[in-house]
């Protein structure tokens, strides 16, 4: 047995993509924090808290068996969700701005959403790995997934997160491609789908509002639209190089969420064309290393594990991208590392910290 080093170039990216988030973070919110907290530094103390919480984790992480993880995945499945049932009842669960997706936990505030992305990696490849073999029968290879996908996806759907329910749903039938599934049995499921998926958005006028938005937000400049726009100016003011780091001028107030959602956008104005397109080459590094560690992995778990969470990093940071610059409708979805953030940015770096040992595993030869 040879034993390896962890992945190198998946820890550096994983640095320097942390460290572009508190600077962004501070940049973008820098002047909000201000206006609301009286302190320009309250959410870089907050992100910085978090940060350095969540290097702990991944460093611990990084030292304990991932196969350990496949010993307790229906525990952490059937914590998961518990919280997330959690989330719904009064006094337990907080609201904010009409949403239902944060546990008060001692002062401090949780989403379960966001661990449930991680145990669902965790679920499906461990049963990939029990019956890989029945994958390509219905009843039994496919189905059970499908009920446990729904027990997660119902409770995500009502908080309600239809971005997050749309980033498992994407996750789990990914993982189960790629390990095999007919193809029909995707597209059935698809189409089983599409009825639900339309019911959600015309039965909430705000989703409905949101997809009128995304095919022409001009059509209402100061309301649904206004998102969508002010990302449109803040691209086009940043042009090639940018105006300077702090130099933003839409994050004074016009463009909302600054410092979460619309963090890319900032980028684009302040580092221009060159600094996003380091952020999109950054990302691709973290996708092209967690699929060569899932090519590698000890064991079929682990490469299960590696294909899915490098899944989820990298859609998620797609659709958030995609919002920023209008191929897709507003999702409410942090760009990996660099939004303000905590359980978005404690989830990944236990994910990044489960794939870092992964890659260090002693390999048989």
């Amino acid at each position: 047995m040879k034993q390896l080093h962890c992945d190198s170039i998946l820890f550096f990216t994983i640095t320097v993509l942390v460290f572009i988030g508190l600077v962004m973070v501070f940049s973008s919110s820098g002047i909000y924090a201000m206006e609301k907290y009286n302190d320009p530094y309250y959410f870089l103390k907050r992100q910085a808290m978090w940060v350095a919480l969540g290097t702990v984790i991944m460093l611990t992480m990084r030292k304990i068996d991932y196969r350990y993880m496949e010993k307790y995945t229906y525990l952490i499945m059937g914590t998961t969700f518990l919280m997330l049932i959690a989330v719904m009842m009064p006094g337990l669960g907080k609201e904010v701005g009409g949403a239902r997706r944060w546990l008060t936990l001692g002062g401090l505030t949780f989403q379960p959403s966001e661990l449930a992305k991680f145990a669902l990696v965790l679920f499906i490849a461990k049963s990939l790995v029990k019956r890989s073999d029945q994958l390509k029968n219905f009843a039994y290879g496919y189905l059970p997934k499908l009920i446990v996908l729904g027990f997660f996806f119902v409770p995500i759907l009502f908080q309600p997160d239809f971005g997050t329910a749309m980033i498992i749903c994407t996750v789990t039938f990914s993982m189960l491609m790629i390990a095999g599934l007919r193809t029909k049995f995707l597209v059935y499921s698809v189409l089983a789908i599409i009825p639900f998926i339309v019911a959600a958005i015309m039965g909430a006028e705000y989703r409905t509002r949101r997809i009128l938005a995304f095919l022409d937000p001009w059509q209402d400049p100061s309301d649904t639209g206004f998102q969508a726009i002010q990302s449109f100016y803040a691209f086009g003011r940043g042009g090639i190089f940018g105006s300077g780091i702090g130099a933003s001028s839409q994050k004074l107030f016009y463009l909302p969420e600054a410092h979460t959602d619309f963090i890319f956008s900032v980028i684009g104005e302040e580092l221009g064309f060159i600094g996003t397109l380091i952020i999109v080459l950054l990302f691709s590094v973290l996708i092209w290393r967690g699929f060569v560690i899932a090519y590698r992995a000890k064991d079929s778990f682990g490469a299960h594990v590696a294909i899915g969470l490098t899944l989820l990093l990298g859609i998620q940071a797609f659709v958030n991208m995609g919002v920023a610059v209008g191929l897709l409708p507003t999702k409410g979805l942090t760009l990996p590392f660099i939004s303000m953030g905590g359980s978005s940015l404690l989830v990944l770096m236990l994910s990044m910290g489960v794939l870092l040992n992964i890659s260090e595993q002693p390999v048989q030869r």
